[in-house]
């Protein structure tokens, strides 16, 4: 074939016919348009059907063209303007493709195609941006249209488009034959002047290339910072010892011809499984750790704190705490706990306290803990519930407190402290309606003997909850009217506000209470919360008559007494706390710090302290053990204690649990409660195997090897007005996650990423209680899954990432003051502040 002439702006050397026609389909101005009709809308020539397939035979003979050279200009779905530049042509030397000539051409054959059968309705157009039908064109690749005829013209017409000079009235239609031509010419034209193409966007090719180049930065770094040979070594030993969780090769076929194994999110992998997503994460945590260098040392050099030094107070005070419970005799929660460490604190300070509880005979291994305890031969009858109950008083003398049992025939039944496996006992007024009454008792007519005698009425009344909440009550309503109590003074302690001892107000009567009084016991619920219309909604409410009588009342944390006066919070009693909120405390509770002492726990693999970590680590290692998890010190254990209810938030585990699972951490739960959520720790054990142990019920030593062997305690409670769990943990070294709420919000302090890591910086700011430390936990805020898991996540991250700063987390938590001690110190001012202010509640003067 001769070689064609170089083309020219005038186009002369074209044959005439080959102009005419030329300048016709391009739209110039001739009236013979060989299978051309003009728009009467924009007055441009548009092909008709008949000479599509010309058009078509004319491209099938176009030159071919490079698919890699085309670039797009301008927004990637504008389809109309682009530089098409041939093979073997430098981009510049082609001008650009004129706006409106590929589309009117694509859009004909769009609509041919889609032409309806006869007798069907033909599909409504679609109209473009510009209001001309081409809404299909700019579409095209949206809606993965067939773009072979598209893409056939676009390459092979990179003619501008001519302006039309037609004057034909709007109603000219005319379609004359004439012979088309085979092929056409590319045309060059001096009215556009050449447009340098724009850079191309990146291919998915360049976009492997370029994680490749970044895997080989890594791979070098890598080497150079450990050694070459022997990290290289290293990290393909352990990427090549992975196995897939259907026991396949680990990561075969996905290295991309690297050292290291391809970690990407798997787009461009075929067929790419959840569980070669697990391989590939844990591949890419055992690369991080070899980066990350050495753990942390197990020695810090850190000297454990010393024990605080008691000093005797100058204003020694009789104090009586009433609880429904007192560890170790009774145990339900942390209100045994602190009935039962916090009285041993306040005689170290030299006051006198006498703790009043029930004497439980449940047919346990507890019940012998109660034989220790003798008859005061002291048996006295109160009068309630229209009846002389007697009861009796057995006394033990326990790190010089004096615990003092009342017995009864209503204490003693087979089942729990306050209800069975059929649910609460029905007379859990009378039972402690009658404790009440006897602790108001105690304090006269016992005789301790050995020159102490009775305590007498100048005494500090401590009544926890609802289940002591009628003792101010008593005293102001019985006693002090009448010479008695005149110089005591009652404090009412909320545990949980949740708790309110309501009964129908038709018991008043039973109650022992004057009946002028009936005014500080009566409640009434809102009307949602009636059981139906005629219901006025009237109770007695024993706490209410508690705080409406006590001289102060307290809680046991800051962040929970500011809780309790909001709505959200104050479960109905909010108006009244606010009422008194200037004689509303609130102090954290401590722990028994011999109890939980990591050097001495019986139940734990092997003692630690803050100086020396290589215990701790042999107690996550014996955990991991005993729970059937592989032993490995680079994976965070976390743990869970507590009840399975809606107040400690396990539920949010249970919707987590996915997300959890993915990351490389295991996790232990311990407790029991609501039938479905212990259905799920069973089809949690079950469904991840390898991460994930469940622990239906209680047992005090699996506590306490939970609490040493874990890394991370999880604590997601609604609310939680002290907590003693996170406490626990702090004490071993545990670092905890909690709501950012009550007492987690006090005790808790939040990592700081900014802080030094230095050791001896981690305990000065536990020593001050200092913010400028590193932390001893995480607090989400959000009570929702994301914000839980996103806490949980940061935590594991910096536990793989940042070993130096975990460890001084570690030491700043271990080298708090959690001890009953700083708590009591508190509580003896709380007294004192009672003692200065007259009583609340005082007899009329006639």
């Amino acid at each position: 074939m001769a070689a064609k002439p170089p083309l020219e702006p005038n186009h002369a050397w074209l044959p005439l016919e080959a102009r005419g026609w030329l300048r016709l389909w391009l739209g110039g101005g001739s009236s013979v348009s060989p299978g051309i009709f003009y728009s009467s809308a924009s007055r441009a020539p548009r092909l008709t059907p008949r000479a599509l397939p010309h058009a078509r035979d004319a491209l099938d003979a176009a030159p071919s063209f490079d698919r890699s050279t085309v670039a797009t200009r301008g927004h990637e779905s504008d389809v109309r303007r682009r530089d098409v530049v041939p093979r073997g042509r430098a981009p510049g030397e082609m001008p650009l493709l004129e706006e409106g000539v590929v589309e009117r051409l694509y859009s004909q054959d769009a609509r041919q195609r889609r032409r309806p059968a006869r007798g069907e309705t033909a599909p409504r157009r679609r109209r473009g941006v510009h209001g001309h039908g081409h809404g299909r064109a700019r579409c095209a690749r949206a809606r993965n249209f067939d773009l072979s005829l598209f893409s056939r013209v676009e390459r092979a017409m990179a003619i501008p488009r001519t302006t039309t000079d037609n004057k034909y009235p709007s109603t000219a239609r005319r379609a004359t034959r004439i012979p088309m031509p085979t092929s056409f010419p590319v045309l060059a034209s001096d009215a556009s002047p050449p447009i340098p193409p724009r850079a191309r966007p990146p291919l998915t090719a360049d976009l492997i290339a370029q994680q490749i180049e970044e895997l080989k930065k890594q791979n070098a770094r890598l080497k150079s910072d450990l050694g070459g040979v022997i990290a290289e070594r290293e990290v393909k030993k352990k990427v090549n010892n992975l196995e897939f969780l259907e026991g396949k090769g680990a990561l075969e076929g996905s290295t991309l011809g690297l050292g290291n194994a391809y970690v990407g999110t798997g787009d461009l992998r075929e067929q790419f499984m959840e569980y070669e997503k697990v391989a590939a994460a844990k591949a890419k945590e055992l690369a991080e750790s070899a980066m990350r260098g050495p753990e942390a040392p197990v020695g810090t050099g850190v000297t454990p704190r010393p024990p605080p030094v008691f000093e005797k107070t100058e204003n020694p005070m009789s104090i009586v705490f009433v609880s429904s419970e007192v560890a170790p005799w009774s145990k339900t929660g942390g209100l045994a706990d602190v009935c039962g460490s916090l009285p041993r604190e306040l005689v170290k300070r030299g006051h006198r306290v006498m703790v009043v509880s029930p004497m439980y005979k449940l047919g346990k291994k507890e019940d012998e803990l109660y034989h220790g305890a003798f008859d005061t031969c002291s048996n006295t009858t109160v009068g309630c519930f229209d009846a002389a109950h007697e009861v009796g008083f057995f006394h033990q003398i326990y790190d010089g407190v004096d615990f003092v049992f009342v017995k009864h025939a209503c204490y003693e039944r087979i089942g729990g402290l306050y209800g069975d496996s059929y649910g609460v006992y029905g007379d859990n007024q009378f039972r402690f309606t009658l404790l009440s009454h006897a602790a108001c008792e105690a304090p006269l007519v016992i005789d301790f003997g050995e020159g102490k005698g009775t305590y007498g009425d100048e005494v500090v009344f401590v009544a926890n909850d609802w289940h002591a909440g009628l003792v101010p009550l008593l005293v102001a309503s019985k006693y002090r009217p009448y010479g008695t109590y005149n110089n005591c003074r009652t404090i009412t302690t909320i545990h949980n506000i949740m708790h309110q001892g309501t009964e129908p107000n038709t018991t008043f009567n039973n109650l022992g209470v004057p009946s002028d009084w009936y005014s500080c016991l009566e409640y009434q619920y809102p009307e949602e919360q009636r059981a139906h219309e005629l219901d006025l909604g009237l109770v007695v409410n024993i706490l209410k008559g508690a705080i409406a009588t006590s001289d102060r009342v307290l809680t046991v944390s800051e962040g929970y007494a500011q809780e309790i006066q909001t709505p959200l919070g104050g479960k109905g009693l909010e108006v009244m706390l606010q009422e008194r909120s200037h004689r509303l405390d609130g102090v954290v509770n401590g722990i028994d710090m011999d109890e939980w002492n990591p050097m001495t726990d019986p139940y734990t693999d092997a003692p630690f302290d803050v100086s020396d970590f290589s215990g701790k680590l042999e107690c996550k290692r014996g955990l991991q053990r005993e729970m059937g998890f592989e032993v490995r010190d680079d994976v965070p254990l976390m743990g869970f204690i507590g009840r399975l209810d809606w107040q400690k938030g396990p539920d949010l585990i249970r919707d987590a649990i996915h997300e959890l699972m993915n990351e490389d951490v295991q996790l232990v739960m311990l407790g029991s409660g609501l039938p479905e959520l212990e259905e799920f720790m069973q089809w949690a054990e079950g469904t991840y195997s390898e991460k994930f142990r469940g622990w239906v019920g209680f047992s005090v030593a699996m506590s306490h090897r939970i609490t040493a062997g874990c890394d991370i305690l999880l604590m997601p409670s609604r609310f939680e007005p002290c907590g003693l769990n996170q406490l626990y943990a702090m004490r071993y070294g545990t670092l905890p996650i909690g709501h950012a709420t009550g007492g987690l919000n006090d005790t808790i302090t939040r990592a700081n990423p900014y802080a030094d890591p230095d050791p001896q910086l981690a305990v000065a700011a536990a020593v001050d209680e200092s913010d400028l430390g590193p932390g001893t936990g995480w607090l989400f805020t959000g009570m929702d899954t994301r914000t839980f898991y996103n806490c949980v996540s940061n935590a594991c991250k910096l536990y793989h990432e940042n070993p130096e700063m975990w460890r001084a987390m570690q030491i700043q938590a271990m080298s708090q003051d959690l001890s009953w001690y700083n708590a009591a110190l508190k509580w003896e001012k709380v007294f004192e502040w009672a003692k200065i202010d007259p009583p609340h509640c005082e007899p009329a003067q006639w």
